[in-house]
């Protein structure tokens, strides 16, 4: 029998849910930051094996919306849910879940399970979950991993919408887009709020090189000296980290071009928004 569905992954910002897809994957899908709200859009990982192909969706994290951008990502949780045949619901295990999550978590429909991540992190709270585990050192990927398997709907036909080696469904264009936001993010810590997006200008793959010219969206002209730094040092770094990434994903020469631009109402904007790929 060959076992094929979808399975969607929700929870608070910085649960894991990127770091878990990852982990399942076995390549980056999705980037992961300690900042919150990092994902913004449904990102599916492709999860293959000898008899069964699962549809990870990665989801922006459950959160009150306070702009157009947040509402989309809301949106997005909720449509991930609507069409998926189990949910994982993450709770960082450093952090507990309280009254009101546990209520949020009565309230979604079944079939769901509740997972604990991080147990490889000091602090873990004590409260009852499925399963426990760490994507960083693989405790307990292997049963859960197996107990999506086995949940997913069965055919004696193999009939599945992706390829053997597809492990997502975003373009390489999205991947390195997010490379580029997720070494910013990193690297600039608590200096530039959330307000960060990367928009993908060109990208031109020919015989021996790709040329990829991308610019980082602000929301304040400060925020624009601060990520190129001074004498261009933080933007260099940011683009050398992605520019590494870049390579060793295309597997070829990449020249990588950053800009940097101030639009400080683009997560209100509905043609900033789509422009961007939200």
């Amino acid at each position: 029998m060959y076992s094929f569905g979808y399975v969607g992954i929700i929870g608070k910002t910085n649960a894991g849910k990127s770091s878990l897809v990852n982990a399942l994957v076995g390549h980056k899908v999705a980037i992961v930051t300690n900042r919150p709200q990092t994902t913004r859009d449904n990102i599916l990982g492709i999860l293959n094996g000898e008899n069964f192909q699962i549809v990870l969706v990665d989801t922006p994290g459950v959160h009150r919306s306070k702009n157009k951008l947040d509402k989309k990502m809301m949106k997005n949780v909720r449509t991930a849910i609507s069409g998926v045949d189990l949910i994982l619901y993450l709770v960082d295990g450093t952090k507990g879940i309280d009254e009101e999550e546990q209520d949020y978590y009565n309230h979604l429909p079944e079939p769901k399970v509740m997972i604990k991540t991080k147990i490889d992190k000091k602090g873990i709270q004590t409260f009852n979950a499925d399963f426990e585990i760490s994507s960083l050192t693989g405790e307990g990927l292997d049963k859960l991993k197996q107990y999506i398997i086995d949940k997913m709907p069965k055919s004696e036909v193999k009939n599945v919408p992706f390829e053997e080696d597809d492990y997502t469904d975003k373009s390489l264009r999205f991947i390195v887009a997010e490379e580029i936001r997720q070494n910013a993010l990193n690297l600039l810590e608590d200096e530039i709020p959330h307000g960060m997006a990367v928009e993908i200008e060109r990208f031109e793959e020919k015989k021996d090189i790709t040329i990829i010219e991308a610019i980082i969206v602000v929301e304040q002209e400060r925020h624009k000296g601060i990520v190129i730094g001074k004498g261009g040092k933080m933007i260099k770094q940011i683009g050398q980290k992605a520019r590494e990434f870049a390579e060793e994903l295309l597997g070829g020469k990449v020249l990588l071009k950053i800009f940097v631009k101030v639009d400080k109402d683009w997560r209100n904007s509905d043609n900033s928004l789509k422009k961007l790929g939200y």
